[in-house]
């Protein structure tokens, strides 16, 4: 309840601050304008995002005689989490990954990576597809959906807010903000949201894998694969997948270093695995490493995923 209630309040700073940006670039007007655009572009992506996202990815739909264990897997989980048989998708990539769309339960789409069924054992695969589900049952693809629209609508009004100021100006005495705080604003929203964001995505995240772990009965199968899929994006190449899209991924397919750990749209891997199986995370990279044995080189990097971890702990 405490994780719904957090992700509705950041929701709600998520539109107040589209609002109050389109409200400083051009008064009260800015702010209707930017309740109407942010009002369309959040039911075009709510009856369109499904089909776009996977054209996206090549994603090509599967027919059970292509797949009868992947179909059959989905709808013994399905059933057990009381959903509709959600349609299936293969995305032809080597690199393994998986991700849930459509705009409600009965219009809702798996896509598997080529590389996720060739990576998986059974148990393994099913708690993948379970925390895919998981996304649909908690409604987390329309929660996605309306914050990436906001997000991507506050980076573009910014956008226009810097070229207006850059190329007219904004005049104080017409109650703008000036030159000046137009160019902050603009700086500043965008970050703002992208933040609001990622502490979304995390905290849909935990609660898929919660989810998971109810519609299954068994943890173990998705903290598995959660871990195969860590030692995997440590090594390998991961999905080729544009920002406004990488919270929708079981495993961020971005990859970067310890800093972007504060910048990520999703929680730490082992912080997953360990709340999973109900520990705290035991400071091992995914090589079996202890951070212990690497403290010298990596003092630094471990002080900074530990204050990232508190950070977006208290987010979501």
């Amino acid at each position: 309840m405490a994780n719904q209630f957090k992700t509705g309040m950041l929701l709600i700073i998520m539109t107040s601050l589209f609002l109050v940006l389109g409200y400083f670039l051009a008064g009260q007007t800015g702010m209707f304008i930017a309740l109407i655009f942010a009002g369309v572009m959040n039911i075009a992506s709510y009856w369109y995002s499904d089909k776009i996202v996977l054209k996206m990815y090549r994603a090509q739909p599967l027919a059970r005689s292509q797949a009868p264990d992947l179909f059959d897997t989905v709808a013994r989980l399905a059933r057990n989490a009381g959903l509709p048989m959600p349609k299936v998708y293969l995305i032809p990539e080597s690199a393994p990954n998986a991700f849930a769309t459509g705009r409600n339960p009965e219009h809702a789409v798996v896509a598997v990576t080529q590389g996720l069924m060739n990576m998986m054992n059974q148990e393994e695969l099913e708690g993948v597809l379970a925390h895919e589900l998981g996304h649909v049952k908690n409604r987390d693809i329309l929660i996605s959906t309306i914050v990436a629209t906001l997000a991507g609508a506050i980076m573009w009004i910014a956008t226009i807010a810097r070229f207006s100021a850059f190329f007219g100006g904004s005049d104080e005495d017409d109650g703008g903000l000036g030159i000046i705080g137009v160019l902050v604003l603009s700086i500043v929203a965008p970050i703002a949201a992208m933040i609001v964001q990622m502490a979304v995505s995390r905290s849909r995240e935990y609660l898929a894998d919660a989810t998971a772990a109810s519609i299954t009965g068994n943890p173990n199968g998705l903290a598995a694969a959660l871990s195969k899929l860590g030692n995997f994006s440590r090594s390998r190449a991961q999905v080729d997948a544009g920002p406004a899209t990488a919270h929708m991924f079981i495993v961020n397919p971005l990859t970067g270093k310890q800093m972007m750990n504060l910048f990520s749209t999703h929680p730490p891997i082992e912080d997953r695995v360990a709340r999973l199986m109900g520990s705290r995370p035991q400071g091992r990279d995914f090589s079996g490493n202890s951070r212990q044995e690497n403290k010298n080189a990596h003092s630094h990097d471990a002080s900074m995923d530990d204050q990232s971890r508190s950070f977006w702990d208290n987010m979501s």
